[in-house]
């Protein structure tokens, strides 16, 4: 099912606070994970939003043509400073940051990332806290067997204690995706 919300994006939860403190209380990280702009679904689990992305390369830099001057009456100049840049559009656009586990580092933070959004579930909607510890133990074992084909992104802010999204790649090797916990997210109605 694809989400046909109109400009979202999809924001941090664990550290919540000034803006959104009435809702779950904390100090928010407002780390923008990945907005509406992407394919976005709901996994077949319902513990996920998974986004598919695209490799781009791009050129990073500045581009001489913004400024309002007459360049043939100025002195020449080296050039601009440019670089190519090649990624996850998702990774891209977000600035996520890359981070790495093995299996036993993973395994000690997914232990608090759930408890932490459990906390938060029992706040703010106790009816899902159930149904999301049901959902997220044989996803977290899913995850733990395929390690191996998983790279790991932080939010901007990189605060070990947020979210941490998973990128992998379809079976033709070509398409990128990332995983999110669903429940670790805020949508913010832009």
């Amino acid at each position: 099912m694809m989400w046909p919300f109109c400009r979202k994006s999809l924001l941090l939860l664990l550290a919540i606070g000034r803006f959104y403190d009435f809702y779950i209380g904390g100090a928010l990280q407002n780390d923008e994970m990945f907005s509406d702009t992407f394919k976005v679904k709901e996994t077949d689990s319902g513990i996920f939003y998974e986004v598919e992305g695209k490799t781009v390369t791009r050129t990073e830099g500045f581009d001489d043509a913004l400024i309002s001057a007459n360049a043939s009456a100025e002195e020449a100049c080296e050039g601009n400073d440019s670089a190519t840049v090649s990624g996850v559009d998702i990774v891209l656009n977000h600035k996520l940051q890359e981070t790495g586990f093995d299996k036993k580092q993973y395994m000690a933070y997914i232990k608090e990332y759930v408890k932490t959004v459990k906390a938060k579930l029992q706040e703010t909607n106790p009816d899902r806290v159930e149904s999301f510890m049901a959902e997220v133990q044989p996803e977290v074992k899913r995850i733990l067997g395929n390690i191996k084909n998983y790279q790991f992104f932080t939010g901007e802010s990189m605060n070990p204690e947020g979210m941490v999204g998973l990128l992998d790649y379809r079976e033709d090797g070509v398409t990128p995706y990332m995983l999110f916990f669903k429940d670790g997210l805020l949508v913010e109605k832009c």
